[in-house]
């Protein structure tokens, strides 16, 4: 019997073919993928700024005036973090500045008219501020007005109310010191304290800011809901039809700035022991600014905590480094213009180059 034998190959045959990659399984570069990260433009700003004062003021180099740059931006990212996850979300909140001093005015003047322990003033002024923002956000998701319009009449609202009522009850526009009251130290303590570092006294805000800006961080990267964020923000329609939360989200979220406005006006007033009725107005276009400049779309579904924290830290390099310059003032709000106008052009850029293929 006759033993089968494979049939014998040709090693000349060609190889077959190589299936090509088209652009959904092709890498990118490292500098492609970081390039399309949406706060890299913001970073470079902020590079480029940090050198240009350090060159230009010589105070700016000390370390004590790193505090100071610190600390601005503290109070500034703390707000730019909510935010930013509200664009994110696709809405904006225009009340934002003025809340801020409608819970620092809430806390003073309930526990200073009812002699009541400055903390059960705190508590009543978060309650107050998480109420403000879910009254705008089920405002917005019950009747599908634009945010624009519903927090601009929640900030004509805030800032007529916070100056009627401070002069009701105090006869002044500004509140009482509530500085010898019932719990005071101790709430200073959580809120406006400092921190001594290398023998250089750090705010206290500076360490929560970077503590808020992880978790942001976390909740927009590693959760369920920064998900939700992105995909309201993109396209509520669709997020809806995939079951995303888009009214829980969006409630949330403005929620969120309710809470950030309350923690910052905590420290307002743990800082002065008192507060002036008028202030806020004007902040919240800040707080827009710093989350565009780091990387936030006004057409919401793209962006970064981390981009927030860069453009605050920005903010607070110019106000501060004009100051140590020794220039005119003034040229803050036009210096805070150029760098809104190049952060929307590199944002632009940067998005065109995250959707290439």
């Amino acid at each position: 019997m006759s033993q089968a034998t494979a049939p014998a190959t040709d090693s000349s045959s060609p190889a077959p073919p190589a299936v090509p990659k088209d652009g959904r399984t092709s890498q990118r570069s490292l500098s492609r993928r970081l390039a399309a990260r949406p706060e890299i433009g913001a970073l470079i700003a902020a590079i480029a700024v940090y050198v240009f004062f350090f060159a230009v003021a010589s105070p700016f180099r000390e370390a004590g005036s790193l505090a100071n740059v610190l600390y601005e931006a503290s109070v500034m990212g703390i707000m730019a973090l909510p935010v930013a996850l509200l664009m994110i979300g696709g809405e904006f909140d225009l009340s934002a500045g003025v809340a801020v001093t409608t819970s620092a005015l809430t806390a003073s003047m309930w526990s200073f008219q009812l002699s009541m322990n400055i903390w059960v003033g705190i508590v009543v002024a978060l309650l107050v501020s998480l109420a403000i923002g879910a009254f705008n956000g089920y405002l917005l998701v019950r009747t599908g007005l634009p945010s624009f319009l519903i927090t601009l009449g929640s900030f004509l609202i805030l800032q007529g109310a916070n100056l009627a009522v401070t002069k009701l009850f105090t006869g002044n526009v500004a509140t009482d010191s509530i500085s010898d009251m019932d719990g005071f130290d101790q709430a200073r303590k959580v809120f406006a304290s400092e921190i001594s570092i290398g023998g250089v006294d750090v705010k206290i805000t500076v360490f929560y800011w970077l503590v808020f800006a992880a978790g942001a961080t976390w909740l927009l990267l590693r959760t369920k809901f920064g998900n939700w964020i992105f995909a309201t923000g993109g396209s509520k329609e669709s997020a809806r039809a995939v079951g995303v939360p888009v009214t829980f989200t969006k409630i949330a979220l403005f929620m969120g700035v309710g809470a950030g406005a309350w923690f910052v006006g905590m420290h307002i007033l743990f800082s002065f022991n008192t507060v002036q009725s008028g202030e806020g107005v004007g902040n919240e276009f800040l707080y827009i600014i710093a989350a565009v400049i780091g990387g936030c779309l006004l057409t919401g579904g793209y962006g970064s905590a981390i981009g927030a924290v860069i453009g605050a830290f920005i903010f607070g390099m110019v106000s501060q480094g004009i100051v140590y310059a020794n220039w005119n003032p003034d040229w803050f709000k036009a210096f805070l213009g150029v760098m809104l106008l190049l952060a929307a052009l590199v944002n632009l850029w940067v998005r065109r180059q995250a959707t290439r293929r």
